[in-house]
């Protein structure tokens, strides 16, 4: 995609309404609003002039549990360098994320949020409708772990393992759906460890668990041997009988969980597995092993893409919010040798960060696909 050219501060970079506001706080201007692109942005003007008692001053962000400790670097960061305050980040998950984002134009809704999937149509639909715009930042790769304690059993699983152990229903020997008969890992494969299945793991509002279903599930479905349709039916399913846990949004809860039950395995985002390496190791999947290099280069094969949504509307109005985006797209933060390469986060390709930092520094409208 070929971002658009960037306007003069004066204008907006959508269809404008020639409006110039200041607001005040004490009698003193806080913001000068010079254009609005729509009636949702000029309705959050409006609230900072009626209301400037709550006009804030900080940036919020929300969404994904797996992106948090990449946003939090940056915001940490970026209160060190700049004049600006400490942008607030919380975690959410991807889903509980993008509700708020999407729910309306307003200072009581957030700026940015995270997400370890790309948004959704019916997430997209859901932002127009409430005059929203999102601005896609691709901000790195990800891989999904399988781990344990480091005194665990040592774990070289498939995908089609996987499935057997964690989908609601399998197929019987007559290709019926029956419950999800497997207690331990070795009624999967006897060459697993005897130990009974106790996986925690994403909950229903986590992408991490999403892109799980999707590269995992899936495809463990169908390497099982069951046919397209069956698969189709039952991957989203997980079970419901504690072999699969929801364990909530907070990852780093699951690594102190792991540690206190060496049984146990885990699923998270790389970057817990790379900050707790001391602790917890990480499962071959398909014989290959979640490093680094293995997901930056697609051998890894549960990898996945990241992203951080921008709210256009807010752009202007909430002081900092471009500034911001300089620095994620900076190649201090983001690059090859940038400091969330230390924190885990996989790279983009200098190519891809380069168009990708065009595209969110242009703030280029999320359009789906």
């Amino acid at each position: 995609m070929i971002a658009p050219p960037r306007h003069a501060a004066s204008e907006h970079r959508f269809d404008r309404f020639d409006v110039g506001l200041v607001a005040t706080i004490q009698g003193e201007p806080i913001v000068k609003i010079a254009t609005y692109s729509s009636v949702a942005a000029l309705a959050l003007a409006g609230a900072l002039v009626a209301a400037p008692a709550q006009a804030r001053d900080q940036i919020q962000v929300v969404g994904s549990s797996t992106v948090f400790p990449f946003t939090t670097a940056v915001a940490e960061r970026f209160g060190q360098q700049s004049d600006f305050a400490t942008p607030v980040v919380e975690s959410t998950g991807t889903g509980g994320g993008m509700r708020l984002f999407c729910a309306g134009v307003g200072v009581d809704t957030p700026d940015f949020t995270n997400a370890s999937r790309a948004m959704k149509g019916s997430e997209l639909e859901n932002c127009t409708a409430n005059g929203v715009t999102p601005v896609e930042m691709r901000v790195g790769f990800d891989g999904i772990v399988i781990a344990d304690a480091i005194e665990g059993p040592t774990l070289n699983l498939s995908r089609a393992q996987l499935f057997l152990a964690l989908a609601k229903q399998i197929p019987g020997d007559d290709g019926m759906l029956m419950d999800n008969p497997n207690a331990n890992w070795s009624d999967v494969d006897p060459g697993l460890p005897s130990a009974a299945i106790e996986v925690l793991g994403p909950p229903p509002t986590s992408g991490t668990r999403d892109a799980f279903l999707e590269l995992v599930m899936e495809p463990g479905c169908e390497e099982a041997g069951f046919d397209g349709d069956t698969c189709e039916a039952i991957f989203e399913e997980l079970r419901e009988d504690g072999a699969y846990v929801d364990a909530g949004e907070n990852d780093n809860l699951i690594v102190q969980r792991l540690q206190a039950n060496p049984d146990a395995v885990g699923i998270f985002g790389f970057s817990f597995l790379d900050q707790n390496g001391d602790v917890i190791k990480g499962a071959e999947i398909d014989g290959v092993a979640p490093t680094f290099d293995a997901i930056a280069s697609g051998d890894y094969p549960v990898s996945r893409s990241l992203y951080v949504y921008v709210k256009a509307e807010h752009v202007g109005v909430i002081p900092g919010m471009e500034e911001f985006i300089a620095e994620y797209t900076s190649e201090a933060a983001w690059g090859d040798e940038g400091y969330l390469a230390e924190r885990g986060l996989i790279p983009l390709p200098a190519d891809a960060r380069s168009a990708a930092a065009a595209e969110a520094q242009s703030l280029t409208p999320f359009t789906g696909g």
